[in-house]
């Protein structure tokens, strides 16, 4: 499970180093891609990243196609040298916004990266009781699931 809030500066050859917490789970090649909705990059274990792609790739290929070309356009492998770090490429380094920090953060089974600038920016709109209240539902709903 990929979890923790990491900080670490992008050096000038576009590599970022990747916390040993997550390299764990990780492993030594993984998945980076753009969010769909933040601005944002999610970085995926070969295995997740399979279970995520499974359910599109089993759809009728004209539909699939699409979507599959938006996900992997821009995507890269992440192949970890042996100082622990990964390069990004160009493009993700810009849809994410990231000059100088990045902030990784663990999400389960998947990680996000993201710009420091603008992963304050979220936690500052961050609704801690809009939160809750979701968990609360969710609580509801497994207890009425299990009755």
């Amino acid at each position: 499970m990929l979890t923790g809030e990491y900080r670490h500066a992008i050096d000038a050859k576009k590599r970022i180093f990747v916390p040993a917490k997550h390299r764990e789970v990780l492993g030594t090649s993984f998945i980076i891609v753009r969010d769909l909705v933040d601005p944002c990059l999610k970085v995926y274990s070969a295995e997740e990243w399979q279970a995520y792609v499974a359910p599109i790739e089993a759809m009728d290929p004209e539909e699939a196609a699409p979507i599959l070309r938006y996900l992997y356009r821009e995507s890269v492998r992440g192949d970890v040298d042996s100082q622990g770090r990964v390069m990004l490429n160009d493009t993700l380094i810009a849809r994410a916004g990231i000059q100088k920090e990045a902030v990784f953060v663990g999400c389960g089974r998947y990680a996000e990266i993201w710009a420091a600038e603008e992963y304050a920016a979220k936690m500052e709109e961050e609704d801690v009781v809009a939160i809750a209240a979701s968990l609360r539902k969710l609580r509801q709903q497994a207890r009425g699931q299990n009755v």
